[in-house]
């Protein structure tokens, strides 16, 4: 019972981010929706099965790979995992992303494609760099998570909000996978924040209406609110994927949160039944929080 009960916060989020990414997935792009989504359903811009995770899990799934195998953040290696997703199923992947490893495909060098996408694309603030980094939040103690979020997002997503909103959040849930409350982990998330949009966004989520975009500052702070404002697991990840939008993205960063904080007993039966891969989710959780930092 030792055994399962420590395990309990790092598989809820992990686990919590694939569902929220696979609730959300049929959503993605669409309008908020008229009835309310309560089930894992087939569908969506790219005809996903019932239980489906997008590039989210599977980026996310590829920081947790590299940190085991390489025993912390090793951006060469990151970024040749991030890069075996995307030739799997570019399809998947955002602007930003896509750009950035088109680039590196033809021989760029990572730090100078992050830059290049920036400047021809006018911004590179989206997403992407957010929600694949919350393994970072089970590996890295408090003190260091937050810098090395930045680091991580910084890949590939050259603007500081999309790195600030990373670490905020990894801040948040990592500290939460310790036994951190709520209110605690979001005071210290924003004490530790210098930007100064995020920090206004998401420093003061009830000011805002959520915005389910791909826009990292919206997304987060979209997530942000529907997991503040919820009571239980079911109801944070609900409120976030039944926004519409950015829906897979939005939910698999409240799923994080959520899991991170209510843990995987939390979690409805009903939906871990339909996960893909739910299993090997929960192996690698345990393997990257065994081999934490401390």
């Amino acid at each position: 019972m030792k055994f399962i009960r420590e395990y309990i916060h790092p598989r809820g989020l992990l686990a919590g981010l694939a569902i929220g990414d696979a609730l959300g997935a049929p959503l993605e792009g669409s309008p908020q929706p008229e009835a309310w989504v309560t089930n894992m359903r087939p569908g969506g811009r790219h005809f996903r099965k019932a239980g489906q995770y997008t590039d989210d899990t599977l980026q996310a799934l590829a920081i947790a790979e590299s940190l085991i195998a390489c025993r912390g953040f090793h951006p060469s290696d990151l970024v040749q995992r991030l890069l075996s997703g995307y030739e799997k199923r570019p399809e998947w992947y955002g602007p930003t992303s896509s750009a950035f490893f088109t680039l590196v495909r033809s021989g760029t060098l990572p730090q100078r494609a992050a830059e290049l996408v920036h400047r021809r694309h006018h911004g590179s603030r989206s997403d992407g760099s957010v929600m694949r980094a919350f393994p970072l939040a089970i590996f890295y103690p408090a003190d260091q998570v937050y810098g090395v979020s930045i680091v991580c997002s910084e890949l590939t997503h050259y603007d500081p909000v999309a790195a600030h909103c990373s670490a905020w959040l990894n801040q948040m849930a990592g500290e939460m996978c310790r036994g951190v409350s709520r209110r605690q982990a979001f005071i210290h998330a924003r004490s530790r924040c210098r930007n100064a949009e995020v920090l206004d966004k998401l420093g003061s989520y009830a000011r805002y209406r959520p915005e389910p975009s791909l826009d990292a500052v919206l997304c987060s702070h979209a997530a942000l609110s529907c997991f503040m404002n919820a009571r239980t697991f079911e109801n944070a990840v609900l409120s976030a994927i039944n926004l519409g939008g950015d829906a897979d993205t939005v939910g698999a960063c409240c799923g994080a949160l959520a899991g991170a904080y209510w843990g995987i007993e939390a979690v409805p039966e009903r939906w871990t039944a339909e996960l893909e891969d739910y299993s090997g989710i929960l192996k690698v959780a345990d393997v990257l929080w065994q081999n934490r930092l401390e």
